[in-house]
């Protein structure tokens, strides 16, 4: 560990894991035996300069982008039951349709991490968001199944970035503010999902599925138009060494918010090597890796599951009905059928689910803490979908669809809380990328199950959305951190040096750390 030290900026130079060399005891005091001024790190000027009108523009504009995401998701429930009736498509030929965005998703997830920890969060998130516009407007020209699948694909991969804009919103969060920011940030996400239902409404009806694409790529435009103000993420510029461009940043924010930053210089952990997906395997991450990725996988498994259960069961209307014979368990029809008006409402009904889902979660968050909220909500859900193991009316369907989505929704919001709280700068966006990573592999088996396994049986298909979720129950539990009210850890060595310092220390071991540097 090296420092530097110029007018404004004092650099500590880390090593990684296994390349440390013996630290002098005098070199890690920050004031006193080098007789150096007054410092802050980034974690402390973005407390200073708290929460204020730079955090609500960076809400909005992320916030677009969140919205986009939900709405090229939400197409999928809704453009499917159409194309299988104009292209006379069979059973697992629609789902592939769905599988084929998971697929470009789930290959490209890391792999924006990886960009996004190398060369920044605004430019991979620009670039992401931007392809996804391109391969989402060609995708309302396409004219055979076999077109639809490679743009689709395309489009996925682009949406596989999506995620990353909560690494650089997150980068920017006082803690107080944070894991309630975070939540309402998926408010953009619900509406998304129901702007779609409303425009799908309108425009399926008189123009068609091509002109839906096409005007479902709406926030997209936005946020190509807005995208040049996105700031870097000065906990980035830190890392990789530019600590003035991170300084600059640092009083921009203070500016905008009216408040003041910390006297002294700004302390830069750097880090060369980033974005490694094998960082996350080190002795001090490898089992909560490993926890998050199956979190993420019975999230989305389980969200795009009832997505996709709501129209395939609406779908089935009074078909889906037990037999006279009890032992015999209900079969559903699921024919060629277009989405009715009250199809659509009843869709608009579940997806406003969403909402009480992130009040739920914004309640128990900071109250109960991450790791309990995503259990409750995993063990809500599995509770939920007990009543789908007989047909029931179609409005008792719809009440326990709207409680299982809301369970989910808001089980979901608290792991993109937990994920890049729990993770390092250096590793933050390759730890989300990953676990998003998972998530897409949940999302392209689901719709095998809730769009292909549900014509041959409700039990089973109801049965492994409960197992999954009474497993993702089991996760969160045995997680081996908890971050509410946490500052957010910089480098991976830092936060090595950081779980020593909270180890039980003898005597010399408690001198010795007193000099330690953050």
């Amino acid at each position: 560990m090296m420092w530097t030290d110029d007018k404004s900026v004092l650099t500590v130079h880390e090593e990684q894991p296994g390349k440390d060399e013996p630290i002098d005891e005098g070199v890690c005091s920050k004031n006193r035996s080098s007789g150096m001024s007054e410092s802050f790190t980034v974690e402390e000027a973005i407390e200073a300069v708290g929460f204020g009108r730079f955090q609500w523009k960076l809400s909005m504009l992320t916030g677009v982008a969140w919205m986009a995401d939900s709405m090229e998701m939400m197409l999928l429930s809704i453009v499917t039951p159409q194309l299988r009736c104009e292209w006379r498509l069979s059973s697992w030929k629609v789902a592939f349709i769905t599988a084929i965005v998971f697929i470009g998703m789930m290959v490209s997830s890391s792999l924006w991490g990886n960009i996004s920890d190398k060369y920044g969060r605004k430019v991979s998130l620009i670039l992401c968001l931007l392809w996804t516009l391109h391969y989402g407007l060609l995708s309302a020209f396409t004219p055979v199944y076999s077109w639809i699948l490679v743009l689709r694909c395309l489009v996925g991969f682009g949406l596989g970035g999506a995620p990353q804009s909560v690494t650089l919103y997150t980068e920017f969060l006082p803690i107080k503010s944070r894991g309630i920011s975070i939540i309402l940030l998926g408010v953009f996400w619900a509406l998304g999902a129901v702007f779609e239902v409303l425009l799908a409404m309108v425009v399926m009806p008189t123009l068609g599925w091509k002109w839906l694409l096409a005007f479902s790529t709406f926030p997209l435009v936005i946020f190509a138009a807005f995208c040049c103000w996105l700031p870097e993420s000065a906990r980035f510029d830190v890392l990789r060494g530019r600590e003035d461009k991170a300084l600059d940043t640092l009083k921009y924010i203070a500016a905008d918010n009216g408040s003041s930053m910390p006297t002294g210089r700004l302390i830069a952990n750097t880090q060369t090597e980033r974005g490694r997906i094998r960082d996350l395997f080190i002795p001090e991450y490898r089992k909560t890796t490993l926890l998050v990725w199956i979190i993420w996988f019975c999230n989305a498994f389980s969200y795009y599951g009832i997505v996709l259960l709501t129209t395939e069961m609406f779908q089935a209307g009074s078909a889906c009905s037990a037999t006279d014979n009890s032992n015999m368990e209900p079969q559903c029809s699921l024919e060629c059928n277009y989405l009715t008006f009250n199809d659509y409402m009843d869709l608009l009904w579940t997806t406003l689910a969403e909402f009480p889902g992130i009040l739920v979660s914004l309640w128990m968050i900071d109250r109960i803490g991450r790791k309990k909220s995503m259990a409750i909500c995993f063990l809500l859900f599995s509770v939920s979908i007990l009543p789908l193991y007989v047909c029931t009316h179609r409005t008792v369907l719809t009440v326990f669809i709207f409680i299982a989505r809301a369970c989910i929704t808001g089980g979901w919001q608290v792991a993109y809380v937990y994920t890049p709280e729990v993770f390092p700068t250096a590793t933050r966006a390759i730890g989300i990328g990953t676990g998003s990573g998972m998530a897409r592999v949940g999302a392209l088996i689901t719709p095998f199950i809730a769009q292909v396994l549900l014509k041959s049986s409700v039990y089973l298909t109801v049965s492994v959305y409960l197992i999954c979720c009474l497993l993702g129950t089991v996760a969160s539990l045995v997680l081996p951190t908890e971050t509410t009210g946490r500052s957010l850890q910089e480098s991976t060595q830092s936060t090595m040096e950081q779980k020593n310092m909270d180890m039980p220390h003898d005597s010399e071991m408690a001198e010795s750390s007193s000099n330690t540097c953050p």
